[in-house]
């Protein structure tokens, strides 16, 4: 039986629109897909953009495909609420033992188990819509990454490299984008995709020090234990890992200027990630870790207009 939805969950935004304007029967449902919090289908979406859009400058298109950008995000929502859905079922016991996640929707009894899956299915089915309506070789890519996100969320049991796994489910769209444009995965696509994992290795183990002390209680790993005080060192390899990797692909895809420029602003963006951390802030750890929306729109705004800089110079050229 469902228990009384509950007004707040403590890791959400305060305020947030959920908790303001949504129905109370409809609240615990919005909250187990994380619609109270849109970081992390940013997170998702925006490898799925800059593949979008690097795929978009090596064609020469005049700019990234609007239909693709715009599945991409609809499929985003859908599979970051269906991924925390299946992440929430499996954490329940875990998650009523951490003061921060205790107030979820199936830990504190607001969904029941049942309810839960039942939901699952339904975001599933709205993702599932979305990659039917890319290209075949692009359905056969995504297909592929399932088994990568449904075994994350038991990763954190059994490695103290979660994170490195998370990286590749939450990379997968660096190659969707470039598949659904040529039909095929090139190198490219490999590198971006190598490069954004590197990315959400360190992104999630800024997010991790939030729970560092709980999870050492519990009994569960994370990056952010295994590194500790010398976190600051692997975010700053991995984060230059990141950056070579995507200088790499800008090569391999012939990009421009304003690709690297883009590309510039965003290892600042970076470097100064690191220069501001403090690992025993968990408020300015939260907010370092959603920083990279924003350092992920530069690099996505410098892939975008240097397409349509190139298309417009071969236009001219021509």
């Amino acid at each position: 039986m469902e228990g009384p939805a509950l007004s707040a969950v403590a890791d959400a935004p305060a305020g947030n629109w959920v908790d303001r304007y949504a129905p109370p029967k409809v609240r615990p449902y919005l909250q187990l897909a994380r619609l109270d919090r849109p970081i992390g289908s940013w997170l998702l979406l925006l490898p799925c953009w800059w593949s979008t859009a690097l795929a978009a400058g090596a064609a020469r298109q005049p700019f990234p495909d609007p239909r693709l950008l715009i599945l991409f995000a609809i499929g985003a929502v859908a599979m970051r609420g269906a991924g925390c859905t299946w992440n929430d079922i499996l954490d329940r016991k875990i998650d009523r033992m951490v003061a921060r996640t205790q107030s979820r929707p199936i830990a504190s009894g607001a969904v029941s188990v049942p309810a839960a899956f039942a939901f699952l299915v339904f975001q599933a089915l709205i993702g599932l819509a979305v990659l039917l309506s890319l290209p075949r070789f692009a359905v056969i890519t995504g297909l592929a990454s399932l088994g990568v996100v449904a075994i994350y969320p038991l990763m954190k049991r059994i490695t103290s490299v979660p994170q490195a796994v998370l990286g590749i489910a939450f990379s997968w769209g660096a190659l969707m984008g470039w598949a659904s444009v040529f039909r095929s995965i090139d190198d490219p696509a490999l590198l971006l995709f190598a490069g954004s994992v590197c990315w959400v290795f360190a992104y999630d183990t800024i997010y991790a020090h939030q729970d560092r002390e709980d999870d050492a209680i519990v009994g569960v790993r994370s990056t952010a234990l295994l590194f500790g005080q010398a976190s600051w060192l692997a975010l700053a390899l991995c984060y230059t890992a990141t950056v070579i990797l995507f200088a790499m692909a800008l090569l391999g895809a012939g990009s421009g200027i304003l690709a690297w420029i883009g590309l510039m602003a965003f290892a600042y963006h970076l470097h100064g990630q690191v220069k501001r951390l403090d690992i025993d802030d968990p408020a300015l750890c939260l907010a370092i870790f959603k920083s990279n929306r924003d350092a992920g729109l530069i690099l996505f705004a410098g892939l975008s207009l240097d397409a349509i800089g190139q298309h417009l110079a071969s236009i001219w050229l021509s």
